[in-house]
């Protein structure tokens, strides 16, 4: 299913409903086919109250991935945020030192802002991010911050702060490099499939005696599978598809290089 994420929206969409519309037919083919003699005494004999149980136990286990997709998908827009936020209170930080300091570590901050966009976001996309380095901006700008002299309480001030927006700043590229890896197990997708299978077999036992019924019944809840899986595989990881958190809010906070913010 992770291979898909690199389709658009539409044509998984397409590919899903196929897929899924392909295996009900061929399903109520098979039952239609079967619905003679012995064979139909025995569907008619299975209980339609099987079907809410059924039912009930597939929609628990879409709501069940779909949370944990969703969590991943605000865990990882919340580290994003934090990210940007604690870039930007180090540009800020940086003009309680003016002069060569504070555009050093502006370049710096911008420098690895690019990377960001231009490494860590295709990286994270493909499932290759990894945590091995530590990003050599921020690294610098780290060794700058502790090389600093402060001269007046609000220099010291700024200093301590600005160290710890540095290091706020990799925890949050370290959270979200690690949720670039969250997805889905086969274990999970098999689970929700083979319920959706059953279910729709069941279905297809229980109304083969109307077979106008059945076919619509069948389209009904084939839909709604499609319908989940589609959901489900477009927000499967939170840095990889068309829908994705992007790095557009880094981008608002980097500074211009070679500029210092005017004067308020």
């Amino acid at each position: 299913m992770g291979d898909w994420l690199g389709l658009p929206v539409l044509w998984m969409s397409v590919l899903i409903l196929g897929a899924v519309y392909l295996y009900t037919s061929a399903v109520y083919l098979i039952i239609t086919k079967l619905a003679v003699g012995e064979h139909a005494k025995a569907f008619k004999a299975i209980s339609p109250g099987i079907l809410p149980p059924l039912s009930v136990v597939f929609a628990f286990l879409v709501g069940f991935l779909a949370a944990q997709v969703w969590n991943d998908g605000q865990q990882a827009n919340a580290a994003v945020n934090r990210e940007a936020s604690a870039l930007r209170a180090i540009v800020l930080l940086a003009a309680t030192f003016p002069g060569e300091p504070e555009q050093r570590l502006r370049d710096l901050v911008s420098r690895h802002i690019q990377d960001v966009v231009d490494k860590d976001w295709p990286a994270m996309a493909s499932d290759h991010a990894n945590l091995k380095f530590t990003p050599p901006n921020m690294a610098e700008a780290l060794r700058i911050s502790l090389m600093l002299n402060p001269q007046t309480p609000g220099q010291t001030i700024a200093q301590r702060e600005m160290v710890g927006a540095i290091e706020n700043a990799l925890d949050a590229r370290r959270q979200r490099i690690i949720l670039s890896h969250s997805s889905i197990n086969w274990v999970k997708w098999t689970a929700l499939f083979a319920q959706a299978a059953l279910t729709l077999v069941v279905i297809g036992m229980v109304h083969s005696d109307n077979r106008r019924a059945n076919r619509i019944i069948l389209t009904i809840f084939a839909t709604s599978v499609a319908a989940a899986v589609i959901l489900i595989a477009a927000h499967s990881r939170p840095f990889s598809g068309e829908i994705s958190v992007q790095p557009g809010i880094l981008m608002q906070v980097m500074p211009e290089p070679g500029a210092s913010p005017p004067a308020r």
